[in-house]
């Protein structure tokens, strides 16, 4: 019924994936993207996708560690998308709330993996955090992936309809529960139900009444609620709505029915 479109499978501490599934299957979560920050943890993704069916792995490089986007590097992240498993290219894009590598850098690493997507017809998964303007200039001057996906959304009502107006995706974490967050519920409101995923950036973003604590895909079903609290849905209308966007967003089949 739901899916987590955005979660780092290999950073949960004290817990092996395998385990971290099966309690996201108990909650009704069938599909997970586990998603690289670097070379090192994309590798695991692919690993870890290649051996768990309900998970598939997006590959790349975070603006955090743009440092690290040479074109070796870049070499290798285009051969370990070649995996059958492997949906997206990401997360890349634009950090500027936290200096770890300088904006320049972090732009030509977010340029090149936008090529890299679409010269591959891969999902590209966009990290941005207090620079939507520059991303989405950046989309506009470089021309966005036939499927873009904005993970963990944080912009307000207008980026939601620019967002829209481009048919990318918005996909909202466990910020969203939170209660001092009603203006990120209000640009939830504003997003096409059309155009709406759920993750959970586990092990990040607890949703409430988790927050601060480890999470896990498993949480989904209250990420899935709160936007379904928006636009007037169940959680379970929500789940269906958001699972069938993630298929379409990422390119992925339907899983088999038991």
């Amino acid at each position: 019924m739901y899916i987590d479109t955005h979660c780092h499978l290999e950073m949960v501490e004290g817990a092996y994936p395998h385990d971290i599934v099966e309690r996201a299957r108990d909650a009704g979560v069938d599909t997970m993207m586990t998603v690289g920050v670097d070379l090192a943890s994309s590798a695991e993704c692919v690993q870890t996708a290649g051996a768990v069916p309900a998970v598939w792995a997006v590959v790349g490089i975070h603006p955090h560690n743009a440092i690290e986007a040479t074109d070796a590097v870049l070499g290798r992240l285009r051969q370990l998308a070649g995996h059958p498993r492997v949906v997206g290219i990401g997360e890349t894009g634009l950090d500027y709330y936290r200096d770890h590598s300088p904006p320049g850098q972090q732009q030509a690493a977010f340029r090149s993996q936008i090529d890299l997507a679409k010269s591959l017809d891969k999902t590209l998964v966009i990290h941005c955090r207090d620079a939507h303007d520059d991303v989405l200039d950046i989309l506009a001057a470089r021309g966005a992936p036939d499927r873009t996906v904005f993970h963990c959304f944080s912009g307000d009502v207008d980026v939601a309809k620019r967002c829209a107006d481009n048919g990318w995706y918005m996909s909202f974490s466990g910020t969203v529960t939170f209660r001092n967050a009603p203006e990120l519920r209000e640009a939830a409101a504003a997003a096409p139900p059309e155009l709406l995923l759920t993750e959970t950036d586990a092990p990040y973003l607890s949703p409430h009444p988790h927050r601060g604590k480890t999470n896990e895909p498993a949480r989904i079903p209250l990420v899935a609620a709160a936007l379904a609290a928006v636009h007037g849905m169940t959680g379970e209308q929500m789940g269906h709505l958001t699972s069938a966007n993630a298929r379409r967003a990422f390119a992925i089949p339907a899983p088999p029915a038991e």
